[in-house]
């Protein structure tokens, strides 16, 4: 038996999802903890793309079971569009391979219309870059207890209540402080039924279902979304999402107690990138940037932005080593560095002369940073049919070196390219 948390450490966009699906192969259970269709694990399976923002990316495996956990914020017409592309695909989803908690919140169409208005009502220079997709609104109203969870779609009587409740709230901020069109109470309530109906054989208690496979001995594989300098409480707040990103998000966002989780591995990028606004100490707006764009097709799953990359950041990477207590790493996109030499990797911040091993907590020291770098000798050969760590150059092999002296844990995984069969193997995080 084996419980495997699978989290980003950097600011998402790691390759999860590539991740997420090989490791699938060894576990029966497969459990998102958090997040919503903000987040896009993009997978490249037998030549087919599939982009998954709500289901678990284990689904592609045909015999193992997906659980949507309590900590999500859900969106039922995106779920319900995600199934529908999925078994356009050859991939049916049915009830007995993914369940749904019955305590997840669900997305409403006055929380993106809240995104969108408060977004559009801030200066430029104060807009956060949020997907607009209703996710900080719902977790917003999850706290202060004005929520609606799936759940009580099976109530049509408590949901018409609740809705009854919100949308008069809602409606009042968004015309009389954002100015921006009110929504209607019964148009909503139609289009949710509809939903019931659809979702009604998904929902069950995700936790029970957790603990029975954990005692029947099955192998439970949780999958994070974004990144640990996304976190709420972590991160390079405002600039980040409205939920907990890191580890221990799995056992309140899955319902499981942490003496049960029995391995933590971080995926990290070997370069850095970062979608929207706010700092990021490493970026590269030059000529370098715009390989790493290009080759590492850096473009975001759920929002289609360019995605701002630079250098490898290891003062990020140390502290997603100390916060999600990672066992491990998984390296992606190793094989995007090759043609660029040298290579710089930042150990560590100098912020008003004084240097930081770790992020400061000042949004206005981050913003301040000047990174200090380390130099490495670049490497010219393609990876991508590469097999063994003894394929790679010396080149890579010191490079990834560098990495594991930084984190102080050892890699497991390299992703050589998007493909499956483009992974080397140094350690199996299940074994």
């Amino acid at each position: 038996m084996s419980t495997l948390v699978v989290v980003g450490t950097q600011w998402g966009d790691e390759g999860k999802g590539k991740i997420v699906d090989l490791l699938t192969e060894y576990a029966d259970v497969i459990v998102r903890f958090q997040g919503g269709n903000n987040a896009g694990h993009t997978l490249l399976v037998d030549g087919k793309k599939f982009i998954c923002h709500l289901i678990p990316s284990g689904i592609l495996h045909g015999n193992k079971v997906c659980l949507i956990g309590n900590g999500v914020v859900f969106d039922p017409s995106v779920f319900i569009e995600e199934i529908k592309e999925l078994s356009s695909k050859g991939m049916p989803v049915s009830p007995d391979r993914l369940r749904l908690s019955s305590n997840a919140h669900l997305i409403m169409p006055y929380h993106k219309a809240l995104d969108h208005a408060r977004e559009n009502a801030k200066a430029e220079g104060k807009r956060l870059g949020t997907t607009g997709r209703g996710i900080g609104p719902c977790y917003e109203d999850k706290i202060v207890r004005n929520g609606i969870k799936v759940g009580d779609l099976l109530d049509p009587v408590l949901f018409r209540e609740k809705l009854a409740d919100n949308v008069k709230e809602k409606n009042f901020i968004l015309t009389k402080m954002l100015n921006a069109e009110p929504v209607d109470t019964e148009d909503i309530y139609r289009e949710f039924q509809e939903h019931a109906r659809r979702l009604a054989p998904f929902i069950d208690n995700v936790s029970i279902l957790i603990d029975d496979a954990r005692r029947k001995g099955k192998a439970l594989l949780f999958e994070g979304a974004q990144g640990t300098q996304l976190d709420i409480d972590h991160g390079t707040y405002p600039y980040v999402t409205s939920s907990n990103t890191v580890a221990g998000a799995a056992c309140c966002g899955a319902g499981i107690g942490p003496s049960k989780i029995d391995k933590v591995v971080g995926i990290c990028k070997a370069y850095t990138t970062r979608v929207g606004a706010g700092p990021f100490p490493t970026e590269l707006e030059d000529v370098v940037g715009d390989h790493l764009q290009e080759k590492g097709a850096e473009f975001g799953a759920t929002t289609g932005r360019r995605r701002r990359c630079g250098w490898l950041d290891g003062v990020v990477l140390r502290d997603a080593v100390r916060i999600n207590g990672l066992d491990g790493l998984a390296i992606t996109k190793l094989d995007v560095l090759s043609g660029i030499n040298p290579l710089n990797i930042c150990t560590e911040y100098e912020v008003s002369g004084t240097r930081h091993l770790h992020m400061p907590g000042n949004i206005r020291e981050v913003e301040s940073v000047c990174p200090i770098y380390k130099t490495l000798p670049g490497w010219q050969e393609d990876l991508s049919q590469m097999k063994s760590m003894e394929d790679l150059p010396k080149e890579a092999r010191d490079y990834l070196k560098a990495m594991e002296d930084i984190a102080g844990i050892p890699i497991m995984l390299i992703s050589v390219g998007p493909g499956r069969e483009q992974t080397i193997f140094l350690k199996n995080p299940f074994d």
